[in-house]
């Protein structure tokens, strides 16, 4: 298939499919046919209001996804990736205990048992296979469940979607759960191209052995089908032979698999109804319709999402995939499409396509918002709309509408995006809270002091004079409560751009939570105006603290109001310890008590720059500075150690010395540490003792900052970046 619009139409289609599908069964995952009859009934929409939970949530289905397939990005883009190397984007990015997984035990959670084989050194294949665990722990559905991106990255070929389904799976995976998950690669790969359901299930069929259960599965629903008339049917047919009594393991590959064929034979292309019944069947109903979602929407593309009810509003294109990069927590639809488009051009071979020359706004996929949305409880609440259109922009070919009805001077319209912890989800409370933090929201902010906005806007021709548009962001200052920053207003013209490049002025140690749009006039005044394009450039200048009105932790003292905590969570914690109630008021108090383990904040965007701090060295076989951090297993160091030595490091594929001198370490000092990266030149200090290094193999052009500790405790009060 060609790799061109409408490809890239139906990756953002897939996409939507698989966040829609699994934010409708989320909230009664793993419920019985009955009991969802009994409560719900037949499930044609979101239910999550009516059973108080949050409808878009951090889970494992979505991360998973589009995590594990960034291997394929880390390893050069080729179609010769082993399960090896998949195997260590496991350990890259996810936060042992924390993120991506159900930490359900080893032998009772299959991915949790598979990442403690890989942690002890077990590479895979060998992680996820029989031998090694089992055949009921390695035959769970998880290997089906984040299986889609590698799919949407081979369109129209299901012979390579199914054989990197197949090396992904089975890291944790094995027999049945491999070929379950191959069949679903198979399909989505094939549907980029073909619409008829049996050339689909087929070609998928033949991917995978025709003596196993899923071969047998497939054919049998095949045959009910032209059967039974009725989903129901069907269902009682799958529960009597293929149900969850018949095989071992809290949530087995073949009684959901079995769902899945089931809709998508009796959904009858539509959407809507597909989604119906994969969802009121029961079981994990979340993994089941994230799959048919995405199925869907690579086979009907953005109209067949369209058709039924309204889908997309509701979730505005917001995913969150929480991984050991922080900086790729806040996320949505169209950059992770095209993430996997950029791959798969990768993979022929191809440049890369930036739309709207890399802006991370550009609202070039249809029906696109990208996250953003009305501000709540101000004057635009009732006056202001939303939507994506065709036309006003001169960088490409869709914008962001923005309506204003301003009904008087003390009127505006304003819109945001998020940028790091979302508001809401910050004040949750209850049953809300529980739910949404069930896979724990490690993130960091998308945009730091010292980085310049950059926003394009059009006005139409009938445009009403004397209005104003100012670009905004929001931060968490004291108490955790959002304030304000306002760029300077431009005045609209007909017909005309108006260019924004600012560099918002937030004090150090308040972490910037949303980026918005504020239109205001003296007057009444209604209209619309259109965002082009917004996008976060430079590299970042700020020092890393407690903020100055935060106050040290005093025990037996009772903060009213509470002190604030945002700038700590700006962080991801891969550290068996964070001491926040050091007696001493230590900002950044971290120790591992076995291994490496570090702090680390940043966004990969980041590429040259200069880290400083000075580190007390409490007790510690070494401890230092991370820089340009892709995650746990890839970044460059700094680092002062035991056996009197300091050091520059490079961690890929294991620990690399880069550069080292002999230096005496003493315990509970303070030393000072400084790390710059230009290009591939890395250049460290401790105490003016000089390190320099030019990577010429393999080298890390960008990432994040990181504080690093091993066996042991370090602290230091703040951390400094620059240029």
């Amino acid at each position: 298939m060609h790799l061109d619009k409408s490809y890239e139409e139906k990756v953002y289609a897939g996409v939507l499919g698989k966040i829609i599908g699994v934010y409708l069964g989320r909230p009664f995952e793993q419920w019985s046919h009955e009991l969802i009859m009994d409560t719900l009934g037949p499930i044609e929409y979101y239910v999550n209001d009516k059973v108080g939970k949050p409808l878009i949530v951090p889970d494992d289905d979505i991360t998973g996804t589009f995590a594990f397939v960034r291997a394929l990005s880390d390893y050069g883009n080729r179609f010769g990736i082993s399960s090896k190397e998949i195997g260590q984007t496991w350990l890259n990015n996810i936060v042992e205990g924390e993120t991506i997984l159900w930490w359900g035990g080893v032998g009772n959670s299959t991915e949790h048992t598979a990442f403690q084989n890989l942690k002890n050194g077990l590479f895979a294949p060998e992680s996820g296979s029989s031998k090694t665990n089992g055949k009921g722990v390695s035959e769970q559905i998880g290997a089906q469940i984040f299986i889609d991106g590698w799919a949407m990255v081979c369109p129209g070929d299901p012979e390579k979607a199914a054989d990197l389904a197949k090396k992904a799976a089975r890291v944790s995976h094995d027999g049945e759960a491999v070929y379950g998950a191959q069949v679903i690669a198979a399909i989505e790969s094939l549907a980029f191209v073909e619409n008829n359901l049996g050339t689909l299930l087929e070609t998928a069929k033949k991917q995978i052995p025709g003596d196993s259960t899923i071969f047998q599965l497939i054919s049998d629903i095949q045959t009910w089908h032209s059967l039974e008339p009725n989903w129901e049917d069907a269902h009682k047919r799958i529960i009597s032979k293929y149900g969850y009594n018949k095989f071992p393991g809290g949530c087995h590959i073949v009684p959901n698999h079995a769902l899945i064929i089931m809709a998508l034979l009796y959904g009858n292309n539509n959407f809507q109804r597909s989604m119906m019944i994969v969802n009121t069947a029961g079981w994990d109903t979340d993994c089941n319709a994230g799959n048919l979602g995405c199925i869907l929407g690579i086979k009907n593309g953005l109209g067949g999402l369209e058709l039924g009810p309204d889908w997309r509003s509701p979730i505005k294109d917001i995913m969150y995939c929480p991984t050991a990069i922080g900086g790729e927590t806040i996320t949505d639809a169209v950059r992770e499409g095209y993430k996997l488009i950029n791959i798969a051009r990768g993979l022929k071979g191809l440049a890369p396509v930036q739309p709207k020359n890399g802006a991370r706004y550009h609202f070039e996929m249809p029906g696109s918002v990208q996250g953003w949305q009305i501000m709540e409880k101000s004057t635009s609440s009732g006056t202001t709309s939303l939507q994506n259109v065709t036309g006003h922009s001169s960088l490409g070919n869709r914008s962001l509408e923005v309506g204003f009805d301003l009904r008087g001077p003390n009127f505006m319209s304003e819109v945001f995006v998020d940028t790091f912890f979302p508001k809401d989800v910050k004040d949750f409370r209850g049953l809300k809270k529980e739910v949404f933090f069930s896979y724990n929201f490690l993130c960091c902010p998308l945009i730091y002091p010292g980085q310049r906005i950059v926003a394009k806007l059009k006005a139409p021709k009938n445009i009403d004079k004397n209005i104003r548009c100012r670009l905004f962001v929001q931060a968490y200052g004291q108490s955790d409560e959002l304030f304000k920053r306002e760029s300077e207003a431009q005045l609209t013209f007909p017909d005309q751009d108006l260019d924004f490049s600012w560099y918002p002025e937030v004090e150090d140690g308040n972490p910037i939570s949303r980026i918005g749009l504020k239109i205001e006039s003296d007057s009444n005044a209604r209209g619309k105006v259109y965002l082009d394009s917004l996008n976060i450039v430079g590299q970042p200048k700020t020092s890393f603290k407690r903020p100055s009105h935060t106050a040290r932790f005093e025990r037996g003292k009772i903060y009213d109001p509470p002190l604030a905590e945002m700038w700590r969570n700006g962080w991801v914690q891969a550290t068996q310890h964070w001491d926040k109630r050091d007696v001493k008021g230590a900002s950044f108090k971290i120790g591992n008590d076995i291994g490496r383990g570090m702090i680390l904040t940043g966004t990969p965007d980041w590429k040259d720059y200069k880290s400083k701090a000075n580190i007390n060295i409490v007790m510690a076989k070494s401890g230092g500075l991370a820089v340009r951090v892709q995650g746990l297993q890839r970044y460059y160091g700094l680092e002062i150690t035991r056996h009197n030595s300091v050091r520059l490091i490079k961690v890929l594929e294991g620990l690399k010395i880069l550069e080292e001198v002999d230096f005496q370490m003493q315990f509970d000092r303070t030393y000072s540490f400084s790390i710059t990266v230009r290009e591939n030149r890395i250049k460290g200090s401790i105490d003016g003792i000089e390190l320099i290094h030019t990577d010429k193999v393999d080298p890390l052009l960008n990432g994040g900052i990181g504080l690093l500790v091993e066996d042991g405790t370090i602290f230091t009060e703040r951390i400094d970046i620059n240029i």
